[in-house]
């Protein structure tokens, strides 16, 4: 009888982590902007978002181009990109945040909404990168940030929907049906 009562209690256990991960949104979230201040996420309530890790010295960079493209086009009352600088792959983000900004806008135009320099893996690895790469933290998948530019998409109630590779165009058809 005892031993029913662990595995009962064991199965519990495990469907109150799940739906815990399921409650947990990316609107749980506050994060710093690159200019140092503090974004609640939560403020992007009912958009639905493409959160994308960049790096300015990357093979991927002209990326930013088409995120500023789609952005232009898609965002707004319906659709923003977030990015997120990282410098987990190859140095290829060694700038402070005021440089990252200053290399966007005069590169690129980027007018989306750019955070402050985080960490995307290891073991210091922002807790919203956390929350995208763990199902037991997202509900949905594991993945792992294999490379600069792989992008996330966040339906409008701050759920992960899915992943889309680095090398995949911020205009590939995936993310644009995802808009639609």
């Amino acid at each position: 009888m005892n031993f029913i009562k662990l595995i009962i209690s064991s199965s519990l256990l495990i469907v109150s982590l799940a739906l815990n991960a399921q409650k947990m949104t990316l609107h749980d979230f506050t994060v710093e902007s690159i200019t140092g201040e503090k974004i609640e996420l939560s403020q992007f309530k009912g958009k639905k978002l493409l959160v994308v890790n960049t790096a300015s010295k990357c093979g991927l960079t002209p990326q930013y181009e088409t995120l500023e493209e789609v952005y232009k086009e898609y965002g707004g009352d319906e659709f923003v990109i977030i990015g997120f600088p990282a410098n987990n792959f190859g140095g290829q983000e060694p700038g402070s945040n005021e440089e990252i900004e200053t290399f966007c806008s005069t590169n690129y135009g980027v007018s989306f909404p750019m955070m402050g320099k985080i960490s995307v893996k290891g073991n210091d690895m922002h807790e919203v990168y956390q929350w995208l790469t763990q199902k037991a933290k997202n509900g949905v998948e594991d993945t792992d940030v294999a490379w600069n530019f792989q992008k996330y998409l966040i339906d409008e109630n701050g759920k992960y929907v899915a992943m889309v590779a680095p090398q995949e165009s911020p205009a590939c058809e995936t993310i644009l049906n995802f808009i639609k």
